[in-house]
């Protein structure tokens, strides 16, 4: 098992607009399609920042999922063309990230 820590940068004014697209529409639609978001945060000395993090079983899984998701009429024509007005996606930081034996999140 494994965790995808995802550090987005909003535009300026942004980051709400773009936690309630992510908490409304993007989130339960990946949880919809079989994704496990553990959850999401904002900065609080950064105005731009938004993290959140979802759990992979395998790479098997997380390729799975990704077409699932990317791969949809409603990702590719309703979420994916709204994302350039709110994120810079320039500054997008993934990263692979694994638990320690003595983590509460497994």
């Amino acid at each position: 098992m494994f965790f995808e820590l995802r550090e987005y940068r909003t535009w300026p004014g942004k980051r709400q607009e773009w936690v309630d697209f992510m908490e409304q529409m993007v989130i339960p639609f990946q949880i919809s399609k079989g994704m496990v978001v553990v959850a999401s945060f904002v900065g609080q000395e950064e105005n731009d920042l938004y993290i959140w993090i979802r759990r992979f079983e395998d790479e098997d899984e997380l390729e799975r999922l990704h077409e699932a998701v990317h791969g949809s009429d409603k990702w590719q024509n309703e979420i994916s063309p709204k994302v350039p007005s709110m994120m810079d996606r320039s500054r997008q930081v993934v990263r692979r990230i694994k638990t320690t034996s003595r983590s509460v999140i497994q």
